[in-house]
């Protein structure tokens, strides 16, 4: 016990000192610490200050539960399994300040003590900075935070339901067992919150993708950097500074950023706090949990936040916890994954701003995984789980590097968190961390009053330079929807091989534009996105109606990528819904609808006209692939490089051709022009409404390139761009 009492006398120590100091101003009273003002001085400040906003805080209540729960135990000590977050000799034996082994806790601490000056500050936690979590996993703090994060991370993960569940030899999610009992995180794990899949403090299903760590903006990506950490209050001045309407701590919980207007609880409000989404689903959870129990498990459940073990037996079936109803015991493996989860979201009470989005994943995921058990489901239909395009931190665009660790350079402007910046400083990106989705400093400067980045033009892969105007927000669309191939480079690549267009040649591969290259389809023939045939003429930039709908954020909402329906109908009077838009057939007034496929209708939507070109082309890429390179090729929009060896020759791309030793390498110049204008007029799937003629007219001319039947085709006319 020498190690306690010598803490003990330290401790005894640092108080009187802290007491010293208050006793030092002669305004103090003498009593109890006063507020400090600047009428109201400590002598000397950086100690005082400090003691005097510790001594306040929940770290220094002598009366908590958190340091008396032990007090009436037989043998009067804090156990050795609570001793680490509970008592300060129990904190330092734990990061082995007292010379013991690290990561562990030799013995239990006595009672009566809090969480002290010397827990914190002492000469292993001013070089602590790797802290390991229930998981195994180990993350490398920024800061002090490492002092935070090792009590604050709970004491189960997703691991400890599986380890239960195994231990009780389910093997079937809806067997109840006497052997299962609650799994409890523990309370305020807002590191497992913060750090997402990274520790895995949640329950994760194995199919699903989940959010790794949340990141704010600048220093506000640690404990610290969002709480004083000595109040432990939180910084409601700098949460300010991003989010304007808060001026308190009450209005923290109305937050909600543009990255999140997905309508998580399906209740059709995207403009309460993202806070009331997640409250909105854990109604929802409960709800599916309690339907559940009664049906699967058999016996009626209910949970009370302030009680353990939390979850309990309803007897009465009144859905509330009544004195004298016991733990529920009716425990299967899918019940305890979804109480679990509930129990995490509820205690992190500041989940909300500590990792939402991991949050909502775990509360949607579970509600999903009773709702496939249960007779009556809970009404998921117009719940969404991820954020929308560009923040969606589960989505492959941001997700397709996790295994390597870093996104490349020649991935990173448009794939990273922050690669647009990088870029227009720069000029060129290099290799960054796989990212949670775009942070909003992405696109806008925090320099100019988070002003977006004004981009005069932008320089496309043809060499041509596009802009909607000099600083148009838009322009800033264009930086990463412009593809990464062009009519340049696939002549680069047919140079390069020396053949003549009808020659099979090894160093022939497929070009591929890659996705969703919006701003080339828009500019057309000046930006040379597609392949562009040298003895051929292609219309411009489409201009839509004038220049009221030239530009992206003029028809998309710039946040969550959705269509401005409501501006498309002061044109198109149908038109209601996102999916109307696909049925858009509109002729420029007096002029005479065309047929361009040739099938006879003039009012069927000309996105319907350019699948048909699509369809041809596909037929001829066949047809000339099988008879005249006597390989034949099939296509799949899945999977990279999309062109595969037709081996059974069925016209398809089979699950057992899609691999990459049977990846198609027998391309000619002329196969390569053709298959390349089909995935650019794949992978833009809007481009019936960013440029139709410019897309129908590279579709025409590959046909044709290929000995194709146009017969019955209408080539679109050339619409120059205005800037000719």
């Amino acid at each position: 016990m020498r190690k306690y009492q010598l803490f003990a006398v330290l401790g005894v120590l640092l108080v009187v000192a802290g007491f010293t100091l208050m006793l030092q101003s002669p305004t103090m009273a003498q009593d109890a610490p006063a507020p400090l003002t600047s009428e109201n001085p400590i002598d000397p400040p950086y100690l005082g200050e400090f003691y005097l906003a510790w001594v306040a805080s929940p770290h220094a209540d002598k009366t908590a539960e958190a340091f008396n729960h032990w007090n009436e135990e037989a043998d009067k000590v804090v156990p050795d399994t609570c001793a680490k977050c509970h008592s300060t000799p129990g904190y330092q034996d734990f990061i082995g300040a007292d010379g013991s082994e690290i990561n562990k806790v030799d013995a239990p601490a006595p009672l009566g003590t809090v969480v002290s000056c010397d827990a914190c500050h002492n000469s292993v936690t001013s070089t602590l900075r790797d802290v390991p979590f229930p998981s195994g996993a180990v993350v490398t703090t920024a800061d002090d935070s490492s002092r935070c994060v090792e009590c604050h991370q709970g004491r189960a993960w997703g691991g400890s339901v599986d380890a239960a569940i195994e231990k009780a030899g389910l093997t079937d999610g809806n067997t109840v067992s006497d052997a299962l009992g609650f799994v409890n995180i523990h309370y305020f794990a807002a590191a497992a919150s913060l750090y997402g899949s990274e520790v895995s403090g949640g329950y994760q299903f194995a199919e699903q993708v989940y959010t790794g760590k949340n990141a704010h903006y600048g220093d506000q990506n640690t404990c610290i950097g969002c709480h004083d950490p000595h109040t432990l209050e939180v910084k409601v001045e700098t949460c300010g500074n991003c989010h304007e309407d808060v001026a308190s701590v009450e209005d923290l919980v109305n937050i909600r950023m543009q990255g999140s207007l997905s309508d998580y609880d399906g209740d059709g409000d995207t403009t309460e706090g993202i806070a009331q989404e997640i409250a909105g689903l854990q109604e929802m959870l409960m709800a599916a949990v309690q339907g559940y129990a009664k049906e699967i498990s058999g016996a009626a459940i209910t949970y009370n936040a302030a009680a353990y073990p939390y979850f309990f037996a309803d007897a009465n079936d009144n859905g509330a916890a009544d004195e004298g109803e016991g733990k529920y015991v009716s425990w299967t493996g899918n019940l305890l994954k979804a109480a679990y989860n509930y129990q995490v979201s509820m205690k992190d009470p500041g989940a909300f701003a500590h990792n939402p989005e991991y949050t909502i994943e775990l509360l949607f995921d579970s509600i999903s995984m009773l709702n496939a058990e249960i007779s009556a489901p809970v009404d998921m239909s117009t719940a969404t789980r991820d954020n929308p395009g560009h923040f969606d931190a589960t989505g492959e665009p941001f997700r397709h590097w996790d295994e390597e660790g870093e996104v490349p350079g020649g991935c990173a402007r448009c794939h990273s968190g922050e690669g647009v910046p990088v870029f227009l400083k720069n000029g060129v990106n290099i290799a960054a961390e796989p990212a949670n989705g775009f942070a909003c400093t992405n696109c806008h400067n925090p320099a100019d009053e988070f002003n977006v980045y004004a981009v005069k033009e932008v320089k496309f892969p043809s060499g041509a330079a596009m802009s909607f105007g000099e600083g148009d927000p838009s322009n800033l669309c264009l930086v990463c929807h412009q593809g990464r191939e062009s009519t340049v480079s696939v002549n680069t690549a047919i140079k390069g091989a020396g053949v003549g267009d009808d020659e099979v040649s090894e160093k022939l591969t497929f070009r591929n534009i890659h996705y969703f290259a919006a701003g080339v389809t828009k500019f057309g023939a000046d930006a040379k996105g597609a392949y562009q045939f040298t003895d051929k003429e292609y219309s411009g930039l489409f201009m839509h109606d004038g220049e009221d709908y030239v530009t992206c954020i003029a028809c998309h909402d710039q946040h969550q990528l959705t269509l401005r329906v409501d501006e498309c109908s002061d044109c198109h009077e149908d038109v209601e819904t996102a999916e109307d838009v696909l049925l858009i057939r509109q002729e420029a007034e007096g002029v005479d609808a065309v047929d361009y496929n040739g099938n006879g209708d003039v009012a069927e939507p000309v996105l319907n006209e350019i699948v048909s070109f699509q369809d041809a082309l596909y037929a001829a890429i066949q047809k000339y692939a099988a008879e005249t390179v006597g390989k034949p090729v099939a296509y799949t929009p899945a999977a990279h490089p999309y062109w595969y060896y037709d081996t059974n020759a069925n016209g398809t791309a089979d699950a057992e051709e899609i691999n990459s030793d049977n990846r198609f390498l027998s391309f000619t110049p002329n196969l390569l022009r053709a298959a390349y204008n089909y995935q650019f007029s794949m992978k833009d799937p809007g481009n019936f409404a960013h440029n139709a003629d410019y897309t129908m007219q590279v579709l025409f001319d590959s046909i044709e390139a290929l000995g194709g039947d146009v017969s019955s085709f209408v080539r679109p006319p050339v619409v120059p761009s205005p800037a000719k």
